[in-house]
């Protein structure tokens, strides 16, 4: 009866418990990752406010959960002494009246009550200790339930049954394209998007704040699949492809540069852990980045923080564009990942990959004019919709 209570009453609590705690894990982990931001809005006495509120809240919780657990242990060891005195009483008066313990009409005697008394201690004793691993059971149940939704989670995306492994060229053609992140929205985010590609182009994409740029080249590595239509990379629908080879041949720069902590080799060594420090200081040189690694005291071996805290934004941008240079990719994809440098480093950067990368296909997208004038064509993103392809001339 005391575990089914616990079953239904406590575990459950602890569930809410341990849900909590992963809400305040979150907010503490958000406030620590934007600190600046934190600081620049002097929001630290609300956040701390917050925080306080959050963990009061968890302390009641949890109070009360372990109150019930409380009753628990001392209503486990009053059966075990009601047991003992019953026992004593009952068996005491049949010693005592020299009563028959059994149908074989055997009298029980003063000996047979201590050894019965000692088996039922050591029975009651051993229920005990079941009942307290139980406890300990229903509160790690909780835990393991939690841990399980992330395991047991399953990709929207999968590998079809016979998978291409080999992407011919970083030629990328849209067939009438819509897609939208919620299935039940009145309007896709992408809408009717068609055009074709050739290895080796340079594409600039430009467009106001929310007219899906991002989300457009987001689905040639098919981190989503269409709701319509088909994206083809070297000629294939990405779907026929294996998706870890398919993102082999896509190498993308996103707009939040993102570095670890390691020196800079390391780091770079993120787009091919093979590459040599030749083709490190290659890449390096071709995203602009050797003219501030070579002035650091430890150059190439010099240490990253975490976050890249030490390095400043644009300086990061070149970092990741290098990395993701030495990928080797038949598609690369910068994602405004020069918006912090300035326009002499970005037109430096953009004549290098033309002439460097001449058969990588690479798409350009930029908030800046400057920056996809010199593209082989442009796409002008309006409202989730293609405004125009064609040259800056057109």
């Amino acid at each position: 009866l005391v575990m089914v209570y616990m079953m239904r009453t406590v575990g459950p609590m602890f569930q809410k418990v341990f849900r909590r705690y992963d809400e305040l894990n979150e907010s503490v982990q958000e406030n620590v990752s934007a600190i600046r931001v934190v600081k620049a809005y002097v929001r630290e006495d609300h956040e701390i406010s917050r925080f306080e509120k959050a963990v009061a809240g968890i302390y009641q919780m949890f109070v009360q959960t372990e109150g019930k657990m409380v009753t628990i242990f001392p209503l486990m060891q009053g059966t075990v002494y009601v047991c003992i005195l019953l026992i004593s009483y009952f068996g005491a008066k049949m010693v005592v009246g020299g009563q028959a313990a059994s149908s074989f009409g055997q009298v029980l005697t003063t000996g047979d009550l201590m050894s019965l008394l000692a088996y039922c201690m050591n029975i009651l004793m051993n229920l005990m200790m079941l009942s307290m691993v139980f406890v300990m059971i229903t509160m790690s149940a909780a835990s393991a339930r939690r841990i399980a939704e992330v395991i047991e989670e399953q990709s929207t995306m999968q590998n079809p049954e016979n998978p291409l492994f080999v992407v011919a060229d970083g030629s990328v053609t849209f067939d009438r394209v819509c897609f939208s992140y919620n299935k039940e929205a009145e309007e896709p985010v992408l809408q009717d998007i068609s055009f074709h590609v050739n290895a080796g182009e340079m594409i600039g994409i430009i467009g106001g704040t929310g007219s899906s740029k991002s989300t457009l080249v987001s689905l040639i590595s098919r981190l989503y699949d269409t709701d319509s239509g088909s994206v083809q990379v070297g000629g294939r629908d990405v779907r026929e492809y294996d998706l870890e080879a398919l993102r082999n041949q896509v190498s993308v720069v996103l707009q939040k540069n993102v570095l670890f902590s390691g020196t800079i080799l390391e780091n770079l060594r993120w787009g091919n852990k093979d590459a040599g420090e030749e083709e490190c200081k290659r890449a390096a040189r071709l995203a602009c980045a050797d003219e501030f690694i070579e002035r650091m005291p430890e150059g190439y071996h010099t240490y990253i923080e975490q976050g890249g805290s030490n390095v400043s934004g644009g300086q990061r941008q070149r970092l990741c564009i290098a990395r993701a240079l030495l990928k080797k990719p038949k598609i690369l994809i910068l994602d405004d990942s020069t918006s912090a440098v300035d326009t002499a480093t970005d037109a430096r950067i953009r004549a290098a990959l033309r002439e460097e990368t001449a058969d990588t296909t690479k798409f350009i997208i930029a908030q800046r004019i400057s920056s996809v004038k010199d593209c082989d064509k442009i796409i002008v993103m309006d409202q989730g919709r293609i405004d125009g392809f064609d040259t800056h001339e057109n």
